[in-house]
C-alpha cells in the first residue's frame, strides 16, 4: 500500500496532511521553490501508532538542482528540513530532479518496501 500523496504540481497544493507534512511542504517550497513537489506519508506501513507522521517520501522538481550531482541535491532537502530530521522525522525518501528530467519523464518510481527495521 502506497502512503497517502500530500502535495500536487505546481503551486496548488492537495491534502492537508498532519503538521509535519505540512511543514515539510513549506520548508521544501520555500528553499528550492519547486514546480512540482509531492510529499507522501509512508509512517502508516512501518507499523507506527496512527499519525505517528515519521516515515515521509518527497519528490522535488526544482531548478536550482541544475547542474548538481545528485548528492549535493540530495543535501539541500536534507539542509532545508534538517531540524525535522534531527526529530520527529525518522526516514526520508528524497527523489530530486530538474525541471527538464522532470520533463522527460514525470514518473515517480514506487515507495520502498518496509523491511522491517527492529522488527526483524
Amino acid at each position: 500500500m502506497r502512503g497517502a500523496l500530500l502535495a500536487a504540481a505546481g503551486g496548488a497544493m492537495g491534502g492537508a496532511g498532519g503538521p509535519l507534512a505540512r511543514t515539510i511542504r513549506a520548508k521544501l517550497t520555500a528553499a528550492l521553490q519547486p514546480t512540482h513537489l509531492e510529499v507522501r506519508d509512508d509512517s502508516p506501513r512501518h507499523g507506527g501508532p496512527p499519525g505517528a507522521e515519521t516515515h515521509f517520501g518527497v519528490l522535488v522538481v526544482s531548478g536550482r538542482f541544475a547542474g548538481l550531482p545528485l548528492l549535493q541535491r540530495h543535501r539541500l532537502v536534507h539542509e532545508a528540513l534538517r531540524a525535522e530530521l534531527a526529530g520527529p522525522l525518522h526516514a526520508l525518501q528524497v527523489i530530486a530532479r530538474t525541471p527538464q528530467q522532470w520533463q522527460s519523464d514525470p514518473r515517480a518510481p514506487p515507495a520502498p518496501p518496509c523491511l522491517g527495521g527492529s522488527k526483524r
